[in-house]
């Protein structure tokens, strides 16, 4: 059982003040082994998407004298034919050109039931009851830290390794915390949120310590074929498929209506799954008034009707300073007492002021120090001490 952690509530969000117990900041640098400097005969199966992140990463894992594979996952195949660009095929293709020019060996590993079970069926399951889930924080850790990492140590692999933008760090007494990644505009440990310490411990991630122009230098001087290719920015392993293009395979349209909070009806939807809050886009509905634009600020499932007010500080429901996440989970030591510590709400959000009041029923009410806007159940919010990632919980009620 982990032991629990109890972080003094002055100078709480200064970056890692107070994990004196296990990592110390001075002059800048934290105290304690980053990944970079663990170099020895470790066995690391690299889970090769056919991007230029992940083939950075096998290249520099091979550099530094790890013995390395190179896997991709299959995850998806689009056999329901959904709108967009699914390309596996020339991921594969990609990852395995990747693989050959570094001189390593590479296989295809199917993991499609697993996926469509504990990604796919979370996200349609979410979407049909009314919330907006996060489908990238979960596959990180129900398949790529999941079962892939399962497979690969049944395969004699010590750790697995992928090119996502953030860092490890060992502690004095052995455990792992997880930093953002040098590039802060391209930092994922967001989606890292949910990941436990045994995942943390076999995980490799090369290219937190690079800018992004920096990794495509390395692919460019290396020849590697994915040094120009574009980003994907659609599901994760899916493809670049819009949410609403995938919903509509799967989740069956339900007609409702449009209100304002006057109550007044101003169209009709055809499901509250194809919307969020604070959506703009895609609301079919024309705004009466200059320069204002009507956004989501609230589905209201029982009666099936979604609500709808304009862009601004003062419409109701739309900006929150307090919420209750679930499902609360650490990626080291446990938050147990009330602590003023930082959250993102969502992916490429600032981090801002918050304090932490958890409970014993593995819930914690959030109490913003600013508004936040379009706080949205089901979604993600991580929580850090300064770049320090202390772990995340779903938001499961804005008030």
């Amino acid at each position: 059982m982990r032991s629990e952690r109890r972080v003094k509530t002055e100078n709480a969000l200064q970056p890692a003040r107070q994990r004196c117990d296990l990592v110390t900041e001075c002059h800048g640098e934290y105290v304690g082994t980053p990944d970079r400097e663990m170099i020895g005969p470790e066995k690391i199966l690299v889970a090769m998407s056919g991007g230029v992140d992940s083939s950075v990463a096998a290249l520099l894992l091979k550099q530094r004298g790890h013995p390395i594979e190179g896997a991709y996952m299959k995850n998806w195949i689009n056999e329901e034919n959904i709108l967009g660009d699914c390309p596996w095929q020339t991921d594969i293709e990609d990852a395995r050109a990747v693989a050959e020019s570094l001189g390593i060996s590479f296989r295809v590993v199917n993991l499609m039931a697993e996926y469509r079970k504990r990604v796919v069926d979370y996200l349609l399951r979410g979407y049909s009851s009314g919330l907006t889930p996060n489908p990238d924080v979960m596959c990180n850790r129900e398949v790529k830290f999941g079962v892939f990492l399962e497979f690969a140590r049944d395969q004699g692999f010590g750790a697995v390794a992928t090119g996502h933008y953030a860092r490890r760090i060992l502690c004095p007494d052995g455990s792992w915390d997880i930093l953002e990644g040098v590039d802060k505009s391209k930092d994922q440990s967001y989606f890292l949120a949910l990941l436990r310490q045994d995942q943390i411990a076999a995980a490799r991630w090369p290219v937190g310590e690079l800018q992004k122009s920096e990794v495509r230098k390395l692919a460019g001087q290396f020849d590697l074929v994915t040094a120009g290719k574009k980003d994907s920015q659609g599901i994760c392993f899916i493809g670049d498929v819009k949410m609403s293009d995938f919903l509509r395979a799967f989740v069956q349209d339900s007609p409702g209506l449009i209100r304002n909070r006057k109550g007044e009806v101003l169209g009709e939807h055809k499901g509250l799954h194809l919307f969020t809050i604070g959506q703009r886009r895609g609301i079919g509905v024309p705004s009466n008034s200059p320069r204002q634009a009507y956004v989501v600020v609230e589905k209201r499932f029982e009666a099936n009707e979604l609500i709808v007010a304009f862009d601004r500080p003062d419409s109701a429901g739309l900006y929150s300073r307090s919420c209750r996440i679930g499902s609360v989970s650490f990626t080291n030591k446990s938050v147990m007492d009330k602590t003023a510590i930082l959250a993102k709400p969502r992916y490429r959000a600032k981090s801002v002021a918050v304090s932490f009041e958890p409970d014993e029923a593995g819930t914690a009410i959030l109490r913003f120090a600013e508004p936040q806007r379009a706080l949205t159940p089901g979604q993600i919010c991580a929580m850090y001490d300064g770049e320090m990632l202390l772990g995340g919980g779903v938001f499961e009620e804005i008030f």
